[in-house]
């Protein structure tokens, strides 16, 4: 099912790529926010599908569409944290943070080692980035601390999260790989999920 729903978003991108910032934004957004990125795992969609596209065709400005992907995952870690701010510890009975007890745990532990490092390091990380905003909020971290290790690491990580399907995609477009650039992000999809 995941494969039909990735297959029609990187479809729709290559057939209309003046809305790939905002769909990408939109991936970034859910991938950060804690509980959809629990569900729906949308840096394979950004990996695999749309950052070979990018490298492919000059249809795509690569810095928009990093600077899209950058703002979508900032503003689904501060919703996070907005929400761990406002609900502190009852946040672990919301669904579907309750069916992973030991998320918010391994959260805590990683911002009492790290502190404002966490936001960053953990952005990098698949489950720390679904709990880490969550715990900032609920143990009250300042604010303006929070948004510059979200906002700056967010830039980061949307660069790095793109730069090598795009790499990849332009890579195979000069070297005669259409037929790998058209198939191949869904194959690898495919086996993940």
């Amino acid at each position: 099912m995941l494969a039909y729903y990735t297959n029609l978003i990187v479809d729709f991108v290559r057939q209309h790529p003046n809305w790939a910032a905002a769909i990408v934004c939109a991936l970034a957004f859910g991938e950060s926010l804690a509980f959809v990125s629990l569900i729906l795992p949308f840096w394979g969609i950004m990996v695999f599908g749309i950052g070979p596209l990018i490298g492919a065709t000059e249809a795509f400005n690569f810095w928009a569409v990093v600077c899209a992907a950058a703002i979508g995952a900032a503003l689904g870690d501060w919703l996070s944290y907005w929400i761990g701010y406002h609900y502190h510890e009852r946040v672990q009975g919301f669904w579907p943070l309750r069916n992973h007890p030991r998320l918010l745990e391994q959260g805590r532990e990683f911002f009492q080692r790290w502190g404002a490092w966490a936001i960053i390091l953990g952005r990098f990380s698949g489950p720390l980035r679904a709990s880490v905003p969550i715990v900032a909020g609920s143990v009250e971290m300042p604010w303006i601390a929070f948004q510059f290790a979200n906002w700056s690491s967010a830039f980061v990580w949307a660069a790095v999260l793109l730069m090598p399907g795009s790499f990849a995609g332009k890579w195979l477009l000069e070297h005669g790989g259409q037929w790998l650039l058209d198939h191949g992000g869904q194959g690898v999809l495919d086996i993940l999920g």
